[in-house]
Formats: structure tokens, C-alpha cells, sequence
């Protein structure tokens, strides 16, 4: 993906780009700025401590088995990542790739959620993947909402009552 400065609804700009490898600490003091709940919403349980083996697996992994992207702000310390969005490919599941996101607190409301998913649906098209599903708790409403505006279909996890499966068929979005 091509980086992009991104203006958002408070007037305010993010630059957009592809993660790598090297972002890992700003990934993990993202974690560290999230709040309990937001942490909750996100990962689907409660995570007191990154996990940061896992981190640096998926990192590495990247472009060959999925795709990340970050939003970025000029901090005192460089940057800061305040939203992220990955499509995971599926191993075994021809085409499909599973999908996540996060935007700081900060950022919420702003039109930079909507903005990430797009430049993922748009990134993951572009690989050929064929459909993308994102699991996402029942209570996560502005998810749900933001699925939705997207084209996804949303069902009830039959697996577990808390939980929606949003699917969106790539290139239909």
C-alpha cells in the first residue's frame, strides 16, 4: 500500500502506511494508553499484559501472511500509533482472512476507523483474497455499526452467543 496523509473529521491528520517490524514498541506503548475497557472490546477478554511474542510473530509474518496498517502522529518521541487495522490470511481457508482493528480513544469518532478498514478491505482486495471476517463482541456497537456501513453481514457466533461474525466478501465493498 501506498502511505497517504489522511484529514480527519476534527480537522486533524493521521499519516496511514503499511506496520513493520519496527514498529513494535509504538505498537506496544499503544496497549499500554488503552484502557481496560477498550482493551476488552478489542481483544474479547480481559488482557492485563501484551503479549509480546505473538506481536512480533505476526509482525514478522507481514506481507507474506496478511497485512497491517497503521495511523501515525508526530510525538515527542518520534510517532505515535493511534489506530491499526490487520487481515490475518487464514491458513487453509482459500482466500479468506480475518480481520482487526483499533483506534485510540483520542481518535474515536473522527472517521479514522472507517478509514483504516477501507484501506484494508481495499489492500486485501488487491491480494486477491476472496472474503473477510472479523469476530466482534455483541456490546462493541460502534464495531457492529462500522461493519455494517461497510457492507458486511453480521450473524450471531453459534459457538458463542456474545459474539458476531461479520463477513464481507471482497470486491463487493
Amino acid at each position: 500500500m501506498s502511505p497517504f496523509d489522511l484529514g480527519l473529521r476534527d480537522g486533524r491528520t493521521v499519516h496511514v502506511r503499511a506496520v513493520t517490524p519496527a514498529d513494535q514498541a509504538e505498537l506496544l506503548q499503544t496497549f499500554e494508553r488503552m484502557n481496560d475497557h477498550a482493551r476488552y472490546m478489542r481483544f474479547m477478554r480481559v488482557v492485563r499484559e501484551p503479549d509480546v511474542a505473538k506481536l512480533r510473530e505476526v509482525l514478522e509474518s507481514f506481507p507474506a501472511a496478511g497485512t497491517g496498517i497503521v495511523a501515525t502522529v508526530p510525538a515527542a518521541d518520534g510517532i505515535d500509533i493511534v489506530g491499526s487495522a490487520v487481515a490475518v490470511i487464514e491458513p487453509g481457508a482459500a482466500g479468506r482472512c480475518e480481520f482487526a482493528i483499533s483506534v485510540d480513544a483520542a481518535y474515536g469518532g473522527t472517521g479514522l476507523g472507517t478509514a483504516l478498514m477501507r484501506a484494508l478491505i481495499d489492500a486485501a482486495t488487491r491480494r486477491g483474497l476472496t472474503e473477510m471476517v472479523g469476530f466482534v463482541l455483541g456490546t462493541n456497537k460502534p464495531m457492529l455499526a462500522l461493519a455494517r456501513r461497510l457492507g458486511f453481514a453480521i450473524a450471531y457466533d453459534p459457538d458463542d452467543p456474545g459474539v458476531r461474525i461479520c463477513r464481507l466478501a471482497l470486491g463487493a465493498a
